[in-house]
């Protein structure tokens, strides 16, 4: 299992702190589900981890390893990413699957196997991206993200812009996931998604982490005045 260790992070942007020394370990197999208000740096914590940005201050380190230290490639292999808008290559839902594995150098990959692990069927194969809606197109993108074989899926607001329906595959997807072993570090600012599906919440403030703990225990009893204005929407959000 993967270790990650945000070591007091931060990151400096525009002259304002997107965050502010972090400390953090993720080191139980769960799903981590990170929530605050709009601007708090949620997002920016997952590109982090991801190395799609640098910490000003601070380091990150990945089973006890700075992260500067490992090949940024294989980082990402092990450590897959969604985003809040699918964003798919031009071409199939076949072609978009293999394109991690084969840009390794892989051949025969099993595309239908990952198509199929995020609920699709072989008929999506061949369907040109553009053809499909956006709750398929988001399971796409998570089918692409597992032919990478990751321990860790970071996922920023994947259902934010789905129906019901599409929320609802989504998370059970996400619980399956994690059961099979994939840690799972969830952005949303939907608080009954995070209620439903997190095992443990850290709760970010003006780039700072507030809280984390149990996701019960949060929800149920936060520990500070700002976590409890959070939760009775009573904490005006930031401008991004």
């Amino acid at each position: 299992m993967v270790e990650i260790e945000l070591k007091n992070i931060s990151y400096f942007r525009d002259g304002k702190y997107i965050l502010k020394n972090v400390y953090f370990k993720f080191e139980k197999n769960g799903i981590y589900t990170v929530v605050g208000p709009s601007g708090a740096g949620k997002s920016t914590m997952l590109k982090l981890i991801n190395r799609l940005i640098e910490p000003t201050e601070g380091a990150i380190f990945i089973n006890g390893v700075e992260y500067k230290n490992i090949d940024v490639i294989l980082l990402r292999r092990k450590i897959g990413m969604v985003f809040q808008r699918p964003f798919l290559f031009e071409g199939t839902v076949k072609e978009n699957i293999e394109l991690g594995p084969s840009l390794r150098g892989e051949k025969n990959i099993d595309a239908l196997f990952y198509l199929e692990a995020v609920g699709l069927s072989k008929d999506y194969l061949f369907k040109d991206v553009n053809n499909l809606s956006g709750g398929e197109a988001q399971r796409v993108s998570i089918a692409r993200a597992l032919a990478n074989s990751p321990e860790v899926l970071l996922l920023d607001e994947p259902t934010s812009s789905l129906d019901p329906t599409s929320t609802s595959i989504i998370e059970e997807l996400i619980k399956r996931l994690n059961r099979e072993g994939i840690m799972v570090i969830l952005v949303t600012h939907n608080m009954e998604q995070a209620k439903r599906i997190g095992d443990y919440t850290l709760f970010l403030y003006k780039g700072e982490l507030i809280e984390a703990r149990k996701t019960w225990e949060f929800f149920e009893n936060p520990m500070s005045e700002v976590s409890k204005l959070f939760l009775e929407g009573k904490l005006k959000e930031m401008i991004k």
